[in-house]
């Protein structure tokens, strides 16, 4: 199985941040925690709920085809898996399909399983350039784009006190079926990483120019669920939230 390079991963600090990578079918996940905390065992912990979700989303998808191919958010029932019903809740959260989730989705449960066997002081756990994280002190994540002139030398700065968080990222530019959004760069920060993710494409969806952007700005102030968020269309720049954006010297 080929991956296709992930250059972003190297502006987390290897002395802060103990990496690991796994990998299931065509799922990489990065993995950092603080050094202190790491355990080998963390590898096979990680690689054990990653297949194990996985397998359970292409089970479900076998039975629900349109759960995948659907835009729109798609109801599932109650007893369904806790990971589709999280899949399924974060899209309606949203206005997207459950598809848009599922980036986030792997984080979360990832990450929530390291946390509850392991408990490291910080963690990251990266899938697609979506980030579940759990923070001891404050971190910028950088926002990266290819259209964007000045990628990667700024980012967002994330509070210990904020998280477990999720974090989700879209552009409009690499042309994903379920992205329609016309925003050089889209950062989502929410409790739940499906929810990250699924609301980087959902709300990302509403920018279909610069002057979106003050109507999207107003429709965030009534989603108590996102916890900050920002916007690069062109030359202008949107921040929704109390996180503070900081340049990257």
């Amino acid at each position: 199985m080929l991956f296709e390079p992930k250059s972003y991963r190297n502006c987390f600090s290897r002395e802060r941040f103990q990496p690991f990578t796994v990998q299931y079918l065509d799922y990489n996940l990065w993995i950092g925690v603080d050094p202190q905390s790491y355990s080998p065992q963390m590898e096979a912990e990680a690689l054990k709920v990653l297949s194990q979700k996985v397998d359970e989303l292409k089970a479900y998808v076998a039975e629900e085809p349109f759960f995948k191919k659907s835009l729109k958010p798609y109801p599932v029932a109650d007893n369904a898996p806790a990971s589709i019903v999280e899949a399924a809740r974060a899209a309606e959260l949203a206005g997207t399909g459950p598809q848009a989730a599922k980036s986030g989705l792997i984080s979360q449960l990832v990450g929530e399983s390291l946390l509850a066997s392991f408990a490291p002081d910080e963690m990251i756990v990266e899938n697609d350039g979506d980030l579940y994280l759990k923070l001891r002190d404050s971190l910028i994540v950088s926002i990266f784009a290819d259209d964007l002139e000045d990628s990667g030398l700024m980012g967002l700065e994330i509070l210990p006190q904020q998280t477990p968080l999720g974090l989700g990222t879209g552009t409009g530019t690499k042309g994903q079926p379920i992205n329609h959004s016309k925003a050089t760069a889209v950062m989502m920060l929410a409790p739940k990483g499906a929810q990250a993710s699924a609301l980087a494409v959902g709300i990302g969806n509403r920018v279909k120019r610069a002057n979106d952007l003050d109507k999207v700005l107003k429709h965030l102030k009534l989603m108590p669920e996102v916890i900050a968020a920002v916007f690069i269309v062109d030359d202008q720049i949107a921040v929704h939230g109390e996180n503070e954006l900081k340049l990257i010297l």
